[in-house]
């Protein structure tokens, strides 16, 4: 796992909020050529690795790199700057965030996401009013007082702004970060890549790189028609009510785009107790996935969804090493066994 955790690290530290993953694609690709794998980028700038079987059907596993961000909405006349959001999130889950906006010329402005009336020494309803797209600012780290002076500093609407990750891996085995969805996914995959790339699959396994996971549609193109099952590997979501937590492999019976297959999920199951991979069962009722996407666009696979339990997720993140290391054995244990081609339970 410390493998796994210092390629989370890696990842989580190079800024890809939705629209803005070229760095973090780049990253990707650099370790898809030094593990030697067959790789191609498609036209949304999402990167397929094929790792070849015996069977002419394919496995595909997804993963997404695209993470939450911002944009600049609008220049406000103190100089401070308003933001539309780049996937779902509560404006409170960034309040007090350090953050950097990115420039057209590459460069970056450091600032800090703030409430609007955010000194209680002020204001009498900074522990009341709600916090909205209206009254969440960026505070930025120049001397600027006026919209003139942000503009002359290169700002501009529609720049990016990204978050602070503050990734920590405690000595309790904790790993605490924005962006654990879905970069922990990410980099199970590719540390799972070493092995399978060694071995004779009964199955080829195509991995997906997407990149607009956030937005809806990352994993609805782009692979082959050959696919016959189609996984998304994302995060398990913690919360009142849910079964799934840190220190399992969350597989998902349903989530808000409907019931996913339900042999496939059988077969996860199975594995999990064959395997004694410790593992959770949980439907999570606000969430969709890319294997969603690509069914919603008319593709004929079987989906399926599982992955390491996220704590606080689309907020800072935790989960723990024994979730990451319960998804890595049910995900080789999967590629490993042939598949059901009867689509029975």
């Amino acid at each position: 796992m410390q493998a796994v955790v210092q390629t989370i690290r890696d990842l989580v530290e190079i800024p890809s909020p939705t629209g803005f993953t070229v760095h973090a694609l780049t990253y990707v690709e650099n370790r898809f050529k030094e593990e030697g794998v067959d790789y191609k980028k498609l036209e949304k700038g999402a990167l397929l690795a094929m790792i070849p079987g015996k069977s002419s059907r394919i496995r595909l596993l997804t993963a997404h790199v695209d993470t939450l961000g911002a944009m600049v909405k609008e220049i406000l006349p103190t100089g401070r700057l308003s933001l539309s959001q780049l996937g779902g999130y509560a404006w409170t889950a960034i309040e007090g965030e350090n953050c950097l906006v990115h420039k057209m010329d590459g460069q970056t402005v450091s600032g800090t996401i703030v409430f609007h009336h955010s000194s209680v020494h002020t204001s009498r309803v900074t522990n009341t009013e709600e916090r909205s797209a209206t009254n969440i600012e960026v505070r930025l780290d120049i001397r600027s007082t006026t919209a003139e002076e942000t503009r002359v500093a290169g700002i501009e609407v529609g720049d990016v702004v990204t978050f602070d990750p503050r990734f920590v891996h405690t000595e309790t085995g904790f790993v605490k970060s924005r962006h654990l969805d879905d970069k922990a996914s990410v980099a199970l995959l590719l540390e799972l890549i070493k092995t399978w790339k060694t071995i004779d699959l009964p199955y080829p396994v195509h991995i997906l790189i997407s990149n607009y996971e956030e937005v809806g549609f990352g994993g609805n193109a782009g692979f082959s028609k050959d696919v016959a099952e189609y996984i998304a590997v994302d995060m398990g979501a913690l919360g009142e009510g849910q079964h799934s937590d840190e220190y399992t492999v969350s597989i998902c019976a349903k989530d808000g785009s409907g019931p996913y297959d339900l042999a496939l999920r059988h077969q996860f199951t199975r594995l999990a107790q064959q395997q004694s991979i410790p593992y959770k069962v949980d439907i999570y009722p606000y969430y969709s996935s890319d294997a969603s996407a690509a069914v919603h666009a008319g593709h004929d696979v079987r989906h399926g969804l599982l992955g390491p339990g996220i704590e606080s997720s689309h907020s800072y993140e935790r989960t723990h090493e024994t979730s990451l290391q319960a998804t890595y054995d049910l995900l080789d244990a999967f590629v490993r066994e042939p598949m059901n081609d009867e689509n029975t339970l």
